[in-house]
């Protein structure tokens, strides 16, 4: 992965064009040690964007007083981000501010724009509703869909990854979806030959948070021949090792150490029900590593009907299914996702004022 960019303001490389287009600012509460989705997506999208001319800068919660998230402590929460973010819109000065999450920076943000009248653009990462469910079950899943309007509604587009979100997020009262893909660095990620794990083959592989809402118990029960490999942190990984000790826990990775986790594995294992998108599956498939599991959104937009990944109800027989797919196919088909094509398509979603 790219390394992280600083805080203060962007400043174009001696390989970027003179001639800048306009500065994006970039708000997420989700941000460095975190390893998941969102970060990954803001990365590429701030490497391609500043490749095709534009300036880019974060309003992250690196150098602010934050606290951990109650039930999640691996994700921190900024605590009276005001001010700071003010500084990095004033000296900044961007063209165009999008707000990649919901939480206290993402919120900040919101208010900031809408009290002055700033146009302003938004993203839906995650089945946020569904996810406070899974942590706080006596909320009603319509009070959270309530919040998620208003804080989603007054931007000139809220950027969803698939077609399917789109219609569902319709379907929950949300006006202004416009979609943003998701695509796979496939430099990065990439078949390695010689790439290996000191367990019994087959090797079936998670990558992602461990957590609740991504059913990994559903995973981890399974009657499975080899090794299952998790590489990923979490609230619920403690628990899950101890109640699966066969199961090897490998902590979080990043850059080539991670490239080479997803290069070693025979499957890919995505168990969760509620992912948007998922973009590990990508990264699996551009490693040339066959994919498993439910046909639910998420993978049925990723996957599709291509012969690259076994969707099955029975999440079992998918793993097993998987085996036998040519890996030579999934690198072919990550091939055809490319990151500049969503970058493209964010472009266009953004409401440009003169500057």
């Amino acid at each position: 992965m790219t390394p992280s960019p600083p805080q203060s303001q962007a400043q174009p490389s001696p390989s970027q064009p003179e001639a800048i287009q306009f500065r994006v600012l970039l708000v997420t509460d989700a941000w460095h040690p975190q390893v998941n989705g969102v970060v990954r997506t803001l990365e590429m999208l701030a490497r391609d964007l500043e490749a095709m001319g534009h300036l880019v800068d974060y309003a992250t919660p690196e150098g602010l007083i934050t606290l951990p998230m109650p039930t999640y402590p691996e994700i921190r929460l900024s605590l009276f981000p005001r001010r700071s973010l003010k500084k990095i819109i004033r000296d900044f000065d961007p063209n165009a501010i999008h707000i990649a999450t919901e939480g206290p920076l993402g919120l900040s943000a919101r208010n900031y724009c809408v009290r002055r009248k700033i146009p302003f653009t938004t993203s839906f990462h995650t089945r946020f509703p569904e996810y406070v469910k899974a942590r706080f079950p006596f909320l009603p899943l319509g009070w959270v869909y309530g919040f998620l309007r208003w804080f989603h509604g007054k931007a000139a587009a809220m950027m969803v990854a698939t077609p399917s979100l789109m219609a569902e997020m319709q379907s929950h009262g949300f006006t202004n979806c416009a979609i943003w893909s998701r695509g796979v660095d496939v430099e990065a990620f990439r078949p390695i030959p010689d790439a290996t794990f000191p367990f019994p083959r087959p090797v079936f592989l998670y990558v992602g948070r461990i957590a609740v809402e991504k059913n990994l118990e559903a995973f981890l029960k399974l009657d499975l021949p080899g090794t299952k490999v998790l590489v990923g942190d979490g609230p619920a990984r403690a628990e899950l090792e101890a109640r699966h000790p066969d199961a090897k826990f490998l902590g979080a990775k990043s850059g080539e150490e991670l490239a080479r986790a997803y290069a070693a594995a025979d499957a890919f294992v995505f168990p969760s029900l509620t992912d948007t998108f998922g973009l590990v599956v990508l990264e699996a498939l551009a490693s040339g590593v066959p994919v498993a599991a439910y046909p639910v959104q998420g993978p049925k937009d990723v996957i599709g009907d291509a012969p690259v990944g076994a969707l099955d109800t029975d999440l079992g027989a998918a793993c097993l299914k998987a085996l036998s797919i040519p890996r030579a196919d999934c690198r072919a088909f990550a091939l055809t996702r490319s990151w500049r094509a969503c970058t493209e398509q964010f472009v266009a979603n953004l409401p440009i004022p003169p500057h």
